[in-house]
């Protein structure tokens, strides 16, 4: 299951707000992430930063981490804050120190890189009690949205998996097409 990784020659699709705040919506992820306005949050799988743009003015610093550079490129082209660096990486071999980051949100991207590996590289470097806020395509879903059904994780599954790398889930819920996960980690 999952490791589907977005198209980035359909990068515009990623800014149609009515669309992407119908799966998660930035009151969610700001919520979820409980932010103070000091804190370095990375966003994994930022993408075009349609996201990335909702949470910049609510932190210090934010890492937009996509394995795309096409999509980077596409950010850069909408305008990048100033507050957000752009890094080109997968999520198994994240560029940053032990406990460096405060804050972590993967939207509508954990089926792409969900393995052992990306999770213990991620809980590597969250700080502890750092926050992981985690909003995907629900296996139980119906599929006409999204990555295939065969390529998605349930919430129960997410859920376990993020348990199992050392994270405390805070909250969770499934909706019809997606999941969200709050959680902390240990």
């Amino acid at each position: 299951m999952g490791h589907h990784t977005f198209d980035a020659g359909k990068a515009a699709k990623l800014e149609d707000a009515a669309a992407r705040y119908q799966s998660v919506s930035r009151e969610e992820l700001l919520w979820g992430l409980d932010l103070t306005g000091a804190e370095t949050v990375v966003d994994l799988g930022s993408g075009t930063g349609f996201y990335t743009d909702d949470i910049a003015p609510h932190a210090d610093r934010v890492y937009a981490v996509d394995i795309q550079e096409e999509m980077h490129d596409h950010y850069r082209e909408k305008g990048v804050p100033e507050n957000v660096e752009l890094v080109t990486s997968g999520i198994e071999d994240l560029p940053f120190d032990d406990d460096e980051l405060d804050r972590a949100v993967s939207t509508m991207t954990y089926h792409e890189f969900a393995t052992d590996e990306a999770l213990a590289e991620l809980a590597r470097v969250l700080a502890s009690g750092g926050r992981l806020v985690v909003a995907d395509w629900s296996a139980d879903g119906t599929g006409e949205d999204g990555p295939p059904l065969s390529e998605r994780f349930s919430e129960r599954e997410a859920a376990t998996a993020l348990e199992d790398a050392g994270f405390e889930i805070e909250f969770r819920a499934t909706r019809p097409e997606t999941f969200l996960i709050v959680g902390t980690r240990r």
